[in-house]
């Protein structure tokens, strides 16, 4: 569970990035997930963008992603998700 501090942190941290995955028209499949997973092990925080087509608001299907992959929400602010999952091991986030 992140607190306050390691919210604030890891949205500064955010950022600079730009959105890795993209959910569309289709909504939450399989293979979004599968990709949202391993990107997630890669970088540990990513954007995550939910297009409006989805039928679905920004925070519920982030609750979804983070829920199916073991990941937290950071931040929603339009239709950008920020998600972070740390590593055990090699972290690049000290919280």
């Amino acid at each position: 569970m992140l607190t306050g501090k390691n919210r604030s942190y890891l949205r500064g941290e955010a950022n600079s990035l730009n959105p890795i995955v993209h959910v569309g028209k289709d909504g939450i499949t399989e293979s979004v997930i599968e990709q949202l997973d391993e990107a997630l092990e890669d970088h540990e925080l990513l954007k995550v963008r939910i297009l409006e087509s989805t039928g679905r608001t920004t925070r519920s299907a982030a609750e979804e992603l983070a829920t199916a992959t073991g990941s937290e929400v950071v931040q929603v602010i339009g239709g950008i998700a920020v998600l972070f999952r740390q590593r055990d091991e090699d972290s690049n986030f000290k919280l």
